[in-house]
């Protein structure tokens, strides 16, 4: 099945680089452009893109307010937001995973890594490159949020090989590297982390991390567990 693109960034040069590398792929088509983010949302819901390829600095509507659009669209609930900036920096990874986008990456990313990052986006996992992770947890370091935080409590609804396995996809693990680590098939890692996702209401595994620091189950400065 063709993954349908969405292309949204105000520089005519990068849209169309973007098009040549996404089309150069089997499985990718680019479906419609967008210089701005009214235009990203119009061209979200006329032409049923599954992802948007989001700049975040845009004229009239931002990125992340774009994403906030369609994000928060019943009808849009299939498309994927994948942010891809050239400022990997705090307060746009912490706002962009806010705001509901299943990924965030760095202009400077490899074109073989971009293409991989549409497909797992598109398939429904979370992408967030090491320094968009690393960002969002010096975010919350420098800056814990006060308003609207998620208490504790909430990890009640979860078993307890699920709260192991939150914490894990928190410190940027993928579902294959928590498989390894817990000696599990990646299809059932899978199928915890959906379960963790449903039960907590996550729209995708970003905001997965956001609910892991608030409610303190990995704080700022947790390093990866050593395998075994």
């Amino acid at each position: 099945m063709t993954i349908r693109v969405l292309l949204a960034d105000d520089q005519t040069l990068i849209r169309s680089g973007f098009r040549v590398l996404v089309d150069s792929a089997p499985d990718l088509q680019v479906v419609a452009e967008a210089a701005n983010g009214r235009e990203a949302v119009e061209r979200a819901r006329t032409e049923r893109a599954d992802v948007v390829l989001m700049d975040i600095r845009m004229p009239e509507v931002d990125g992340l307010a774009a994403t906030r659009a369609i994000t928060a669209d019943d009808d849009l609930a299939g498309v994927k937001v994948l942010i891809l900036t050239t400022f990997e920096i705090d307060e746009y990874v912490f706002e962009a995973v806010l705001a509901g986008a299943s990924g965030f990456l760095g202009k400077s990313v490899e074109p073989d890594e971009l293409v991989d990052a549409i497909r797992v986006v598109a398939r429904g996992d979370a992408l967030l490159s090491p320094k968009a992770v690393r960002s969002l947890m010096n975010r919350f370091l420098a800056e814990p949020r006060t308003g609207g935080e998620i208490g504790p409590s909430v990890l009640d609804l979860l078993t307890e090989r699920e709260r192991e396995i939150v914490g894990l996809v928190a410190l940027g693990l993928s579902n294959d590297e928590i498989a390894l680590r817990l000696v599990l098939a990646p299809s059932t890692a899978k199928t915890h982390v959906n379960r963790a996702m449903t039960k907590l209401g996550c729209r995708d595994r970003a905001q997965l991390v956001v609910i892991a620091y608030q409610t303190g189950l990995v704080r700022p400065g947790t390093v990866v567990p050593p395998l075994q």
